[in-house]
């Protein structure tokens, strides 16, 4: 059984506001500077975005490890 594209994709987004957000809290406790949270928080969404979304699609693909049960 593979994941589908859509789901990959929606998985990728919340995990990436939740983790953005992460970011950006401790951005703005280390520096106090809202307009430094927010290109920090901008910059990390596009380019982890990116590859989890890549390195989801490679697991995918990879059957170790996957138990797949018939019947249930």
């Amino acid at each position: 059984m593979r994941e589908s594209r859509t789901r990959s994709i929606i998985k990728a987004l919340t995990w990436r506001a939740i983790a953005t957000c992460t970011t950006m809290v401790l951005v703005y406790i280390a520096t106090r500077d809202l307009e430094i949270m927010g290109a920090i928080g901008a910059a990390d969404v596009f380019i982890k975005l990116i590859f989890y979304y890549t390195h989801e699609r490679a697991w995918g693909r990879i059957k170790w490890g996957r138990n797949v049960h018939f019947g249930k």
